[in-house]
C-alpha cells in the first residue's frame, strides 16, 4: 500500500487538493485556480502540478515521496474522448496517477462509493449515474453546447435579456438595469467583455439573478424558471436510470433546490462526501499502472 494519497477536484472556477496518509489522516489541503482540461488543457495540468507541489510543501514532505504516492484527479473536461486520450501521455515523475472526470469523483464521494447519481450544477453542469461497476454520464459538453442549468448558462441568458431591455425590445426591470450598469449601460462595453469572458465570468451573474427573482423581479423569475426547467430535464434523465439516491451538487444546487418541484426534492439526498473524498476513495480502492 502506498504511504500517501492525493485527491484533486478541478473545475472551471478552482482546483482543490487534499493529501492524506495511508490511515486517511489529512496532511494538507490547498486551493488553486481553474482546471478545465477541455477549455485550457495545459494551464489546467499546470494547475494540478502546482496544487500537488503545494500540498507536499504544506505537509513538509519532499517531492521524492511522489514515488510512494497515488494521485486521482477529477477534472472538468476529462470526459471528452479526445482529451481523455491526450491525458494518457501526462505524467508527474514518479507519481502513480489516474485522471477522470470531476463528475465521477463527485458521484463516488457523494455516495461513499455506493451506487447513486449526481447532478452537478456550478459554473458548468454534468450528471452521472454510478451502478457500482460503471458510469453513465450526461452533459458536460461545454458552455457553447451543453451546461444546462449552470451558472454560466444562467449568466449568459441574463446578459442577453439585459441587452434586449437596453435596446427597448422588452421593458427594463431592476435586474436588467443593474446588469447593464455593470457595463456602463453600453452594448459595446458588453460586447468587448464577451470577447475575453470565460465561463466563470458569465457564472458570477447567476447569484444576482436568484436574488432579484426572490424579490419578485419578473425578468429574473423568467430566467430562473427556464434554469429550473433545464435542471428538471437533466435530473429526470438521471432518475430514469437510477433508483438509488440522487444528490444535487455545485454552487447552483441550493438556490435551484428552492425552485424545483416537490417530486424532485423528495428524491434528493444529502451528499455523504465531496469530490475530494471520491478521488481519495478511488485512490484507495483501485489499482493503477504507472
Amino acid at each position: 500500500m502506498m504511504k500517501y494519497r492525493i485527491g484533486i477536484d478541478g473545475g472551471g472556477t478552482h482546483c482543490r487538493g487534499r493529501l492524506v496518509d495511508d490511515k486517511g489522516y489529512c496532511l494538507a489541503e490547498f486551493v488553486g485556480g481553474s482546471a478545465n482540461v477541455y477549455t485550457q488543457y495545459q494551464s489546467a495540468l499546470d494547475e494540478v502540478e502546482t496544487v500537488v507541489a503545494e500540498l507536499f510543501k504544506l505537509a513538509n514532505l519532499p517531492c521524492s515521496e511522489y514515488v510512494n504516492s497515488i494521485l486521482v484527479a477529477g477534472l472538468a473536461g476529462a470526459n471528452v474522448p479526445q482529451v481523455k486520450a491526450r491525458l494518457e501521455s501526462w505524467k508527474l515523475p514518479g507519481l502513480t496517477h489516474k485522471i477522470v472526470s470531476d463528475v465521477e469523483t463527485a458521484c463516488i464521494g457523494a455516495h461513499a462509493g455506493n451506487p447513486g447519481a449526481v447532478f452537478i450544477c456550478g459554473t458548468g453542469s454534468q450528471g452521472a449515474v454510478w451502478d457500482g461497476e460503471s458510469f453513465h454520464l450526461i452533459g458536460g459538453w461545454g458552455f457553447m453546447l451543453s451546461d444546462l442549468a449552470s451558472g454560466a448558462e444562467l449568466g449568459k441568458n441574463a446578459l442577453r435579456m439585459a441587452l434586449l431591455a437596453h435596446e427597448g425590445i422588452i421593458p427594463h426591470s431592476s435586474a436588467t438595469q443593474q446588469l447593464m450598469s455593470e457595463f456602463k449601460h453600453s452594448a459595446e462595453e458588453m460586447l468587448l467583455w464577451t470577447q475575453r469572458a470565460q465561463p466563470r465570468d458569465w457564472a458570477r451573474y447567476a447569484k444576482q439573478i436568484f436574488e432579484f427573482a426572490q424579490h419578485q423581479d419578473g425578468h429574473a423569475q423568467t430566467l430562473v424558471k427556464q434554469c429550473v426547467a433545464d435542471a428538471e430535464l437533466m435530473i429526470d434523465a438521471l432518475m430514469d436510470r437510477c433508483h438509488n439516491e440522487l444528490t444535487l451538487l455545485g454552487g447552483m444546487a441550493q438556490p435551484l433546490k428552492e425552485w424545483l418541484p416537490q417530486r424532485i426534492v423528495n428524491r434528493l439526498s444529502v451528499a455523504k462526501g465531496d469530490a475530494l473524498d471520491g478521488a481519495l476513495y478511488l485512490a484507495r480502492h483501485y489499482s493503477f499502472s504507472e
